[in-house]
């Protein structure tokens, strides 16, 4: 493994509530588990799809029929993110989701997660899709974390205090000057960049290119 490849740093800009998002780390990693020699570190960042929803979220199917009126489309769009997500191993099961939760308390614990806050998202996003927990409240983010093994002290203390609420708007707010209008958003090396949920062949050769050495 070079020097460069040891160093290489991926960014994932991405929301918890983002079936794009999901389907976008799980090919995200099933790319990286091709390429082991890349010896890549990732880290999340983050991205609110909606800044206004309420600490306490929204009832799902109100928000999805504020977003999509027609029911047949929506109903069309889940089995659509459904069949593409068991071709990746993963299972949305919307009929699950009770609330649309606001991301900002979800952000802030995988930000305290540090270098971990991948494993911790990945987690939340499946509390999420696939369980129907509320990943907004913070006792459901404080068991989610203690799920995956991590200790981050008394995480629904925290989130209540509003420790680092602030800190997380600021880099949603960095992320759309930066130009990042949807996600994901994937940065590799700080070199090429890849909209939306792409194939792990078109995330590696993003990599490659990424990886390349620079001209003289």
């Amino acid at each position: 493994m070079t020097a460069e490849a040891a160093r290489f740093q991926i960014d994932f800009v991405g929301d918890v509530v983002c079936p794009w998002c999901y389907l976008g780390w799980a090919r995200l990693n099933a790319a990286l588990s091709s390429r082991p020699e890349i010896g890549a570190q990732v880290l999340w960042r983050p991205f609110q799809l909606q800044l206004d929803i309420p600490d306490q979220g929204l009832p799902y199917a109100e928000f999805m029929a504020g977003l999509f009126p027609d029911a047949e489309r929506r109903k069309q769009m889940d089995q659509r993110l459904a069949d593409m997500g068991a071709a990746d191993g993963l299972d949305f099961l919307f009929d699950r989701m009770t609330v649309r939760p606001n991301t900002n308390a979800a952000h802030r614990v995988i930000r305290w997660a540090g270098l971990d806050g991948g494993k911790l998202a990945q987690a939340i996003m499946r509390a999420h899709f696939t369980e129907g927990r509320d990943v907004g409240d913070p006792d459901t983010l404080a068991a989610v974390v203690t799920e995956t093994g991590l200790d981050l002290g008394d995480v629904a203390a925290r989130l209540r205090s509003g420790e680092d609420r602030q800190a997380v708007d600021q880099d949603c707010v960095a992320a759309s000057r930066a130009g990042i209008g949807g996600v994901p958003f994937m940065i590799f090396g700080g070199r090429t960049a890849l909209s939306g949920a792409e194939s792990p062949d078109r995330i590696v050769y993003a990599i490659d290119k990424a990886l390349e050495p620079h001209p003289e």
